[in-house]
């Protein structure tokens, strides 16, 4: 396997109320634990925001590659992804991911084959496959 990107970030501060910053300087992000969670929440976003837009934006660039190679003609696709924090019995946290695509214009059968083929090539379905749960919806 070769290495066709290498992205790097760093947090400081205190975690979930700390910052991020990527080494080039794009992100530079404060982190404040949301008010569900017993934080300030506010302006300030947190590490499952930053998933889900990281999530979608990446399901949303597998989705058109596997339309393309299908020669599938989209329209006006879009993606949400929501991430979910749970708790663990016995101690610790868990993340669940619901990824709805909607395809406008395309068949509802051949969307969820679309949405299908792209969760075996995106590369956060690949790393979180196993894992964690991953519910998929199409929508047309």
């Amino acid at each position: 396997m070769s290495v066709l990107y290498t992205a790097e970030a760093v947090a400081v501060g205190e975690g979930r109320n700390g910052e991020v910053r990527s080494s080039d300087g794009v992100i530079d992000e404060v982190l404040a634990v949301p008010k569900e969670l017993g934080g300030p929440g506010g302006d300030k976003t947190n590490p499952e925001q930053l998933f889900a837009a990281g999530y979608a934006a990446c399901f949303h660039s597998a989705l058109q590659v596997v339309a393309r190679q299908q020669s599938v003609k989209l329209g006006e696709t879009s993606i949400n992804a929501k991430v979910n924090l749970h708790s663990v019995d016995g101690g610790g946290f868990q993340l669940s991911v619901a990824l709805s695509a909607h395809l406008p214009g395309l068949e509802q059968g051949q969307a969820d084959q679309l949405v299908a083929g792209a969760h075996q090539i995106c590369p956060y379905s690949n790393a979180t496959r196993g894992n964690i749960e991953v519910a998929l919806e199409a929508t047309v």
